[in-house]
């Protein structure tokens, strides 16, 4: 599965474990920017109850939506190009191609109402600048990141075998170097981190033919255009979708 997450991705990637067997292990190779994590925790449960075992493969980057996703695996497994990232809430640009983040939208917001407070002359600038934003999407942003608390903790309860004394130390973890901490979405939290916060991260050895395999199965989904179209690939069923 190589796309953002949004509520269409789960008709795509149920379209892929259909016939999955609840006596066999999943295994999902995973590549995202971000997206809704509502879905992210739809997907993550409906992956689980198709499965014994639920294992992630994270060869680039899994941020965000993708990073709720993951957490909810019994197994994410990285290498040194793997990347998880901040549980910061993203949206679809209304008129363009690509995302803009809860915490960027507030924080322009508030800036801009900083600096008109300190030099009223500039309410024209920033009025031009923020043209798009509504009091809508303000809201709909500030809605999504009271949510993220709980979506961590629904990701990771959708692991069956997980306890609920391990859920709510990993969440109060997670919270603090994935929610509370980073200002960038870019934020780097790469298998050490991972590991430390209590996540069940298998990190593979660079020189090992398990990563070769991995690495050269993501630079073919590369070379077809990962980051310009949505992917997604099983035993079933491939479908390749060119955005933009």
């Amino acid at each position: 599965m190589i796309d953002v997450i949004f509520p269409y991705s789960v008709t795509l990637l149920e379209e892929l474990i259909a016939g999955a067997s609840p006596d066999e292990d999943l295994h999902l190779l995973l590549d995202s920017p971000g997206g809704d994590g509502e879905t992210a925790v739809r997907l993550v449960r409906s992956a689980q109850s198709r499965c014994r075992e639920l294992t992630v493969i994270v060869p680039n980057q899994a941020k965000s939506a993708g990073t709720i996703l993951a957490i909810g695996a019994h197994k994410i497994l990285m290498g040194p190009t793997s990347d998880l990232g901040p549980v910061d809430p993203q949206f679809q640009q209304l008129d363009r191609p690509g995302l803009y983040s809860a915490k960027d939208l507030i924080a322009a917001v508030e800036n801009a109402e900083q600096a008109i407070a300190a030099n009223p002359d500039t309410y024209p600038l920033h009025v031009s600048l923020l043209a798009d934003v509504t009091a809508v999407m303000v809201q709909q942003a500030r809605s999504a990141l009271e949510r993220t608390d709980d979506l961590v903790k629904e990701a990771l309860a959708s692991h069956p075998d997980r306890p609920t004394g391990d859920v709510d130390s990993i969440a109060a973890a997670l919270k603090e170097k994935l929610i509370d901490l980073p200002r960038d979405h870019g934020a780097v939290f790469n298998a050490t981190d991972a590991r430390k916060a209590g996540l069940p991260v298998e990190e593979i050895d660079p020189n090992s033919d398990q990563w070769r395999i991995i690495w050269q199965l993501w630079t073919k989904y590369f070379a077809l255009g990962a980051g310009a179209a949505s992917i997604y690939e099983g035993r079933l069923a491939s479908q390749v979708v060119h955005r933009g």
